[in-house]
């Protein structure tokens, strides 16, 4: 969809003006026709509860020592990446143009789809899948998201938990579903079915 020259100022070739880049080596092509309408968020962090470090960005830039940390061993040579990475102060990074494909989903379906990599945007949140994110985090996602939707016709916006059910459980139920449609003002079509929207 064309951007307003309001949108177009905040994106130069996939890489969004607020957010600090950092280029991951982990992304390919998405398939000839793939229409970019899927958000999906997730939450990380290395190792799991620890806040703070560089080892997210290290992961995704395949950086990571494996023996630096016992975690570390159950992961060694993971190959993943996100487009966009949250901090728990609100902090943006970005790794992958929102052009190409991330690593991200892994095996997963929305919607009647397969494969959402092909046709989504990747947002981790520094968070452990069950525990709260911070104010930060969601203000941060409150500029983002509308700012993905002006450069892409985005339709839905969902969890990992729910685009790969009984595989994958972040954000978890510490992620507040309600206070981001709030935010975002966006209809409740576009969220996952039966979330808690207090």
């Amino acid at each position: 969809m064309p951007m307003s020259e309001a949108g177009a100022d905040l994106w130069r070739a996939g890489w969004y003006r607020f957010a600090r880049p950092l280029r991951s080596p982990n992304f390919g092509p998405r398939p000839a026709g793939a229409q970019i309408d899927l958000i999906v968020l997730h939450s990380i962090s290395l190792p799991p509860g620890r806040y703070g470090g560089d080892e997210v960005q290290q992961l995704f830039t395949n950086r990571l020592d494996w023996d630096a940390h016992p975690y570390f061993g159950t992961i060694r040579g993971l190959e993943v990446s996100a487009h966009f990475y949250v901090r728990r102060n609100g902090e943006l990074w970005q790794f992958v143009s929102c052009d190409d494909r991330a690593w991200h989903a892994g095996a997963s379906s929305w919607r009647g789809r397969p494969n959402c990599n092909d046709d989504s945007i990747g947002i981790e949140l520094e968070g452990l899948e069950g525990e709260a994110f911070e104010d930060a985090q969601y203000e941060t996602l409150a500029s983002l998201c509308p700012a993905i939707a002006q450069r892409h016709a985005i339709a839905f916006i969902a969890g990992h938990e729910h685009i790969a059910a009984g595989r994958k459980q972040d954000p978890g139920s510490g992620f507040d579903w309600a206070l981001l449609q709030r935010q975002l003002g966006w209809d409740r079509a576009m969220f996952p079915d039966g979330i808690p929207m207090r």
